[in-house]
Parts: C-alpha cells; structure tokens; sequence
C-alpha cells in the first residue's frame, strides 16, 4: 500500500508526465493529421507546464510582490512553456510547512527563508541568520555561491536531513531592525524580561540576552502584541512592518542589529520535478533565482526606503540601536558559537563562513570610501534623528 506522501508524488508526477509528454504527443499526433490530408503545417504550442509555488507570507506582504517578480521572470524566459500558480501562506500548507510541502509534492516550489524549518534542524540558521562575523547579506550571499556555501546547503538538505529538494537564495537583505519598542530601549537591562518575537538562532541569541522569545510567522505578530502574548518584536524591514500594522501597536522602531544581519530568500524545489524537467527550463528556474535576486533588490531600496519615510510621517520614533546593545549581541554570539560547533556539521560551515569572511570583509572594508562621510557633506543634519 502506498503511503500518503508516495501518493502525492505519483499524482504530481502522473500529472508532469501527462503536461509534458501528453502535449508533445498531440503536437505528432496533429502533424501526421496534416500530412495525411495535405493540410498547411500548423505548429500547435505544448500546453504549458503549471506550477504550484507557496511563499511563507500572508498576500499582503510585499514579499509576494517579490515571488511575483521571480514568477514573471521564469515565464518570460520559458516563452509560455513554464507557468506557475503563486499562492500566499496556508493556501496548501503553513508558513512554517514549506519545506515538507515541497519534500511531499503537495507543492513544487516555496518562497522563505531558511530559518522558519530552525526548528527541524538549527543548522538552517546558519543559511540566512547566524553569527555575523563582520560580513553583510551580500558578502553571504556570495559565499553561497562562490564560496562553497551551496554544497553545505545541499549536504543539510539532501544528506542530512534526507529531503527530496533542491534549494537556492537569492536577494541579500538589508539587516534586519532590532524591532518595535513600546518605550525606548537604549541599555541591556531596558530589553531584560520583554516577551519578544524573533526566530531562529536569533530566539536562542536574544534569550541568552534576558528576553522571554516567542517565534511567530509574520502574520500573527500584531495580533499576539494586541493581546499581550509579546510586548515587542521584529519581521524584517519597514515596508512588511507597516503593511501589516506594526505602527499601531508600538511607536518606537530601531534600525540596525547584529541577530538577524544576513538574511536571502530562499527558493525550495522538488528535486524529482527539477530533475524530470528539459535542460533548459531547470536552468530557467535556477537563473531566474538570480535575475529575481536584482530586481528584489531594487524593489527594496525604493520601498523600504520611502515606507520608512511614510512611518516617521505618522509619528514613529526611529532609532539606532544602540551601540550598548549591540557589543551585548557580540558578546552573546561569542558565547553560543561554541555550542553550535558541537555539532560537526555546523562547525564545517561556520569555519567555512569565517574564513569567506575573514578575506572578502577585508577587501570590501578597506575598499570602501566612507559612505557616511560622503552623505553628511550633501544631507548635513540628516542622520541626527
């Protein structure tokens, strides 16, 4: 008797054999109608391969504007032979069940981030959330793929945990704000005993800290802060925060943490879809990984930057965080390295990480003007907030 999970798979690939092989048959079938009644050729279009990708966002989220724009790139690419149903968080499955939807086959893709399957396994932190070491999201990103980082992830995935999927990311994002305050919070014993929301090695991170953490997929944040279950949180960036309400339940919103610094997006496929599909449309969804990752990022530095705008227009403090807190981040991170390198797995990728880091930090820091020093002289006045 086949399992449920086996079921699924026979359907979907019941249902790509007939998309792919079904369509390609009518096209021959067709032809030697033709030839048989010396009719004028008529090159008849496969019908199209749909695809069924969930993100981890509720629909109004921009995320789903951002999936929209690897959705669009995969079809322009294919000519139509490629198309893909986007469904928001718990059309199929939960924000959370990404990752065994995609393994199951009750989806082919999912759009999120590594961290939210933290708790099947804490190395997934390590892909999006861990330690900083000195690096931004595109020094890691750039790890993920020029520095060995992608066969860590396939190793985890495939090898570790036994998972039918292929994963990628794209989009390094801007590091994420310490979060939504009720009060300010300029000192450690400020942030002691606040309920708060984060997620991944940033939980373990921030507790050690002296928060109580709570981790909560973004759709459910405001209503836990209404009703008292947190009394302060983060998601990721202003244009989320303020989509989902953020700035009716707290007025004090601070930029600039070291817990989640180096964040992508995540792209999760069957692997056994990927590997059924023509050369040039699995290239297709790998590449357009890539040319999402452009476009999500201009997307984000033209809204993240005017919603901010928008949010201290309707009366919300902004701050940095303060230099305190994060020297405490550093300390703490130096305090739960060690017990993650009990683990040889996550002792292999951080010593990879550090050693990236170690070198390409060093090229951009020194490379780089101060860029500070340069928007002062035009905009003086500006950053004092």
């Amino acid at each position: 008797m086949k399992t449920k999970s086996e079921d699924v798979k026979s359907k979907e690939l019941s249902r790509r054999s007939f998309l792919t092989k079904g369509a390609t048959g009518v096209v021959a079938g067709g032809a030697a109608a033709t030839g048989m009644f010396a009719a004028p050729a008529v090159h008849a279009q496969p019908a199209p391969m749909v695809l069924k990708m969930q993100t981890s966002w509720p629909s109004s989220d921009i995320w789903m504007t951002f999936a929209q724009q690897y959705v669009d790139r995969v079809e322009a690419m294919s000519g139509g032979r490629l198309k893909i149903d986007l469904l928001p968080a718990g059309a199929v499955v939960a924000a959370f069940q990404v990752l065994d939807g995609v393994n199951d086959g009750v989806i082919d893709i999912a759009h999120s981030v590594p961290v939210y399957w933290y708790g099947k396994n804490k190395a997934a932190s390590l892909f999006g959330t861990g330690p900083v070491f000195g690096g931004s999201a595109t020094t890691m990103l750039s790890w993920f793929y020029a520095g060995g980082g992608e066969e860590f992830y396939r190793e985890l995935i495939q090898d570790v945990m036994g998972l039918d999927i292929v994963g990628l990311l794209g989009f390094p994002m801007p590091a994420q704000p310490f979060g939504w305050f009720k009060g300010q919070v300029n000192t450690v014993a400020d942030i002691e005993g606040f309920k708060y929301r984060t997620v991944g090695l940033a939980a373990d991170l921030l507790q050690s800290m002296g928060m109580s953490v709570a981790q909560l997929p973004g759709g459910e944040i405001v209503p836990a802060m209404e009703r008292g279950v947190i009394d302060a949180f983060e998601f990721n960036n202003p244009s989320s925060d303020m989509r989902f309400g953020a700035q009716d339940v707290a007025k004090n919103y601070y930029l600039s943490s070291y817990h989640q610094a180096s964040e992508s997006f995540e792209f999760l496929f069957n692997r056994s879809l990927m590997e059924d599909l023509e050369p040039d449309l699995q290239a297709i969804l790998r590449h357009a990984v890539e040319a999402a990752s452009t476009s999500n990022t201009a997307l984000a530095m033209d809204n993240y930057s005017s919603d901010l705008q928008k949010l201290q227009d309707e009366g919300v403090e902004v701050h940095r965080t303060s230099k305190e807190i994060l020297a405490a981040q550093l300390d703490a991170w130096d305090k739960l390295i060690p017990t993650l390198e009990a683990d040889p797995f996550m002792k292999r990728v951080l010593d990879s990480q550090r050693a990236w880091v170690e070198r390409v930090t060093y090229y951009e820091l020194m490379n780089s003007p101060d860029y500070q020093l340069a928007y002062e002289h035009y905009f003086p006045g500006k950053l004092k907030l």
